[in-house]
């Protein structure tokens, strides 16, 4: 039994009466021949000015263009289109922006193609906004954080929300960084960054001042809630001060959005959003703007973080770093320092006995607080050690036995370190490294000298420790010019390549020190990401007459002998008033020398910018120690008396022999603060 034909008419009515979709039917012309009345976005209009009309007679908020070129194509290619994202105003409510999803369909054919075709319009407003709220969302998490740097972090947040989710956005942090609870109102925030970049605003990126008071901002800051603000002309918080808000309403922003920038229970500042846009921000917006909001706190209290302690970590370096490097005889010297990272990367420059100096250079491992405390052990133990008179490669060794305690336990190694100990005496150069570059050396000429320093492990590597000195004779002019691997900037790929650039750029060894430390920073651009060192020493010769040395027996009687060389030198120097004291001096080591030592005696004086320096050498190796005699001892007063008769006094050990010395500061007393006070007539009964 066949059914009943359904009535097609009835379908028909059916559907477009009641149906929630809108329901166009269009013929070849485009003009509307049929619609659903009930359909969202239509139902205020009337039939006359909607039928045998184009769409962009009653909807002209949609874009009629791109929805004309879409019906031609189905027209044409008798093929469907479905599901085609419209946005425009609604035509019944053109204070509502609409999304719509169109599908068009041909009717069948007349035989020379569709007979025209029927939309099914629905509103996804709602639907799409979330999922435009959601892609807002990924991008801010996405995009925000890409570095440790403040500025960055608050554009990234701006640009991520406009123009996508407001139409204007502001980032103002506080100066001070986090501050507990509410701000009062009068705390001055600075503008971190604003989008869009040409938008006129009364508070320029940079200005740091509190918001007028009472306005969404401080009600903001005050109770860190979020809030969404019509702005209106009339609006009363406008009255605070209207030259500031005078942009805003020139804008025709019609809402904003004011969130606290709140990491735990603390505030860093203010994200704005300003929408110009016909559709004012709704509840479903401020909660995106929250999460927008910790997401970018959250980032900015890494970055402000990183940068205290950046800072911290720098001052750290700086203060740990030589405040003033000596003027001394021996060389002369300039420094250039770039903490770009707070990383570990440091110099020093030590006066040695017998007018020598120590050129140190080092870099630890990593960056930060730690790396620049493990710096400042590290060149406290260098200095403590040099001043001991260490031979350079025994230097090196005792250095990486303090490296070694120093290391955590997943540490391939602390540090690399290079010195160079110049005698201008004898022009003699010992030069060591320890995992770190060699220096760079420049003859008067301005012709590189190329020395073979052997490179010895990192400090704290472990394993074999074998530190080997190179040893050289330089002329009076050479350059030295000591590095770290900062200072190769982007040539740090070809690290020889780089040392021919570094000898180049101080070809003219002449020329002022701070003059090619200078050119030396433009000609190898060092790294913005890690620090950069370079130490620069031009040698210089003591004159053969500010010397004097003399070979004497190991017998009791040339003590005499000594004094009275002594006495005729100094005259020489016109030092008279220093020949008693020195006498006394000469006594006592030639005496500790010709009764504890070995061999010949080599006295040696040595003038040198106003200071007289001693030195009595002997074949035994063996330390002597200061100590304090009984009143019943007849003897064992000798260094305590140099001690007493010098500013600083010391031994000096080679492979071959020791060295005693002492220093005098000529033109006055001997250095109180250095050895205490002492009672000259004491001295004279102890000798």
């Amino acid at each position: 039994m066949a059914s009943d034909p359904l009535d097609d008419a009835a379908v028909l009515n059916a559907l477009f009466g009641n149906s929630p979709q809108g329901l166009f039917v269009f013929d070849t012309e485009r003009k509307v021949k049929r619609y659903n009345p009930s359909g969202r976005g239509v139902r205020k209009l009337d039939a006359e000015d909607v039928v045998g009309h184009d769409v962009e007679d009653f909807a002209p908020g949609l874009d009629a263009a791109e929805l004309r070129s879409l019906m031609d194509e189905v027209l044409a290619s008798g093929v469907p289109l479905r599901r085609v994202l419209l946005r425009g105003k609604s035509p019944s409510d053109p204070d509502r922006t609409l999304t719509v999803e169109v599908s068009l369909f041909p009717l069948p054919d007349s035989g020379s193609g569709p007979s025209g075709l029927v939309a099914v319009v629905e509103d996804v407003t709602e639907r799409q906004a979330a999922a435009d709220r959601l892609a807002v969302l990924s991008r801010v998490r996405s995009t925000v954080g890409s570095t440790l740097d403040v500025r960055t972090t608050a554009d990234e947040l701006v640009r991520g929300l406009v123009p996508a989710f407001a139409d204007g956005a502001s980032v103002d942090l506080l100066d001070d960084g986090l501050t507990s609870g509410p701000l009062s109102s009068g705390v001055p925030l600075r503008r971190i960054s604003f989008a869009p970049a040409d938008a006129v605003t009364a508070r320029k990126e940079g200005d740091s001042r509190p918001f007028p008071y009472p306005t969404p901002y401080t009600q903001a800051l005050n109770d860190t809630e979020a809030r969404i603000v019509a702005v209106t002309p009339d609006a009363p918080w406008l009255a605070a001060d209207p030259d500031m808000f005078e942009p805003l309403l020139k804008a025709n922003v019609r809402s904003m959005i004011v969130v606290p920038l709140r990491v735990r229970d603390t505030v860093l500042g203010l994200l704005t959003l300003y929408r110009h846009r016909t559709d004012p921000f709704e509840e479903a917006d401020l909660d995106v703007a929250r999460q927008a909001a910790a997401t970018a706190a959250a980032h900015l209290d890494n970055a402000r973080s990183y940068r205290r302690e950046h800072m911290v970590a720098s001052t750290l370096q700086r203060k740990l770093q030589p405040s003033t490097t000596p003027r001394l005889s021996a060389v002369e010297t300039a420094h250039m320092y770039l903490p770009e990272s707070a990383g570990g990367d440091w110099y020093d420059v030590i006066p040695l006995s017998g007018a020598r100096v120590a050129l140190v250079v080092g870099d630890v491992a990593g960056h930060g607080i730690e790396a620049a405390a493990t710096m400042g052990q590290l060149r406290i133990a260098l200095r403590t050690l040099a001043l001991n008179d260490l031979e350079t490669d025994e230097l090196l060794t005792h250095l990486d036995e303090v490296a070694s305690q120093l290391a955590e336990p997943s540490d391939a190694y602390v540090a690399t370190c290079a010195i160079t100990v110049y005698n201008p005496v004898s022009r003699r150069c010992a030069m060591v490294r320890a995992g770190h570059p060699a220096p760079v050396i420049v003859d008067p000429a301005g012709s590189p000298v190329q020395v073979d320093v052997p490179l010895g492990p990192p400090l704290g590597a472990g394993g074999g420790r074998v530190f080997s000195p190179a040893l050289i004779d330089l002329p009076a002019g050479t350059l030295i010019a000591h590095y770290t691997n900062g200072l190769l900037g982007a040539h740090a790929h070809d690290p020889a390549a780089a040392r021919r650039r570094l000898a180049q750029t101080l070809a003219s060894p002449a020329r002022p020190l701070r003059e090619l430390s200078d050119d030396a920073v433009y000609r190898m651009a060092p790294s913005r990401d890690d620090d950069a060192v370079l130490l620069l020493a031009r040698t210089h010769t003591l004159a053969k007459e500010n010397v004097a040395d003399w070979t004497l027996p190991a017998e009791p009687s040339v003590v005499s002998t000594a004094r009275r060389l002594v006495d005729q030198q100094l005259a020489v120097w016109h030092l008279e008033g220093a020949a008693y004291t020195t006498g006394l001096i000469v006594s006592e080591l030639v005496t500790n020398a010709i009764r504890y030592g070995a061999g010949p005696i080599q006295l040696r004086l040595i003038h040198d910018s106003g200071r007289l320096l001693t030195e009595v050498t002997d074949a035994n190796s063996t330390s002597p120690h200061l100590r304090h005699a009984r009143d019943s001892d007849e003897g064992g007063r000798g260094l305590y008396i140099v001690m007493c008769l010098s500013t600083h006094w010391g031994v000096r050990h080679s492979q071959q022999d020791k060295t005693i010395w002492s220093e005098q500061r000529l033109g006055g007393e001997p250095d109180a603060a250095g050895f205490g006070a002492f009672d000259m007539a004491e001295v004279e009964e102890l000798s």
